[in-house]
């Protein structure tokens, strides 16, 4: 329960953080970003242009980063006493699974999400106010099909995470291992401990976030042009060339037309600015993530928690 908890309040102060960023990053990443913003110069930077969307995420984030610790926790001790492999094949095996089952989650929130991030504000019709963006997309796909529209770009999404998981998850317990192993000052005091916790598990998380973003930048790009796409008409579809008017997207067809407009260069579109803002995500998150378990641990009677429990968590 506690590694849920921990991993619902790490996801949920990623998403208000870092999510402006996220949403620059779509748009840049979208075959219409320059005609629909370039050439105005209206990024819709203000801060409810930014977090449009979040409210989707936000309440699929929350159990999919739960579902996910859960998982990767509990595969990693099975894989670890049930396999004789090395302690990174367990934690890039254990990572992809957890990812998978996260993903059944996280893919319909994704669609809606990054549909939402390209609506105008303000534009909506219905009666005259206001509607929620992430009630706007839905409903924008609702019309086309959802059940189907909003699993679009799954399988693109799972084949950017698990990479990216994989890579990351090893690098980030070898940095936070060693990291601990040459820590000097073991203090005592509760508050201190915490706030050593979570610095420790930022920076390496962060670190090892860069690298994976950026190598899985081409999967991103991917997986964000057809989530954007299941948004699109029919019409608009068909008008692409790469799809049919049934909207079946297939991600090799999406591949295909990203390399068409913009060569290699545009698979990597992006890619400087996604590694940044992930180191930055993934700091705050597994920081958070960490300083949490040890918090609510110390708040059970005789729990114990000494320094040393740290490096295992």
């Amino acid at each position: 329960m506690d590694v849920y908890v921990a991993g619902a309040v790490a996801a949920f102060t990623v998403d208000v953080l870092v999510y402006p960023l996220d949403t620059i990053k779509t748009r840049y990443q979208s075959q219409d970003y320059l005609s629909t913003y370039g050439s105005s110069k209206q990024i819709a930077l203000a801060p409810r242009g930014l977090y449009q969307g979040i409210g989707s995420v936000v309440l699929a984030t929350l159990p999919a980063a739960g579902l996910f610790f859960s998982t990767y926790e509990k595969s990693k001790t099975v894989i670890g006493n049930t396999f004789p492999v090395h302690e990174s094949l367990v934690h890039s095996s254990a990572s992809a699974i957890a990812e998978m089952a996260s993903c059944l989650v996280l893919a319909p929130a994704e669609v809606i999400k990054q549909n939402a991030q390209m609506l105008q504000s303000g534009s909506s019709a219905e009666s005259g106010a206001k509607a929620s963006t992430s009630l706007r997309a839905f409903r924008q796909l609702a019309a086309k099909d959802a059940p189907r529209r909003l699993f679009t770009g799954y399988t693109a999404l799972v084949a950017r995470n698990l990479p990216f998981t994989a890579i990351q998850f090893p690098i980030f317990e070898q940095i936070r291992s060693w990291a601990w192993k040459k820590k000097l000052d073991r203090r005592r005091d509760q508050i201190g401990r915490i706030l050593e916790t979570g610095l420790i598990a930022g920076g390496s998380a962060g670190s090892a976030g860069a690298v994976a973003a950026f190598v899985t930048t081409p999967s991103d790009v991917v997986k964000t042009r057809m989530m954007l796409m299941a948004g699109n008409s029919d019409e608009d579809f068909s008008n692409h060339g790469k799809a049919s008017r049934k909207a079946k997207v297939a991600s090799w067809s999406v591949t295909q037309m990203v390399y068409q407009e913009r060569g290699l260069k545009g698979f990597f579109r992006g890619g400087l600015f996604r590694s940044g803002w992930t180191a930055l995500g993934s700091s705050l998150y597994l920081g958070t993530y960490d300083a949490a378990k040890v918090w609510l641990r110390q708040r059970k009677p005789g729990s114990g928690l000494d320094d040393d429990d740290s490096t295992a968590l």
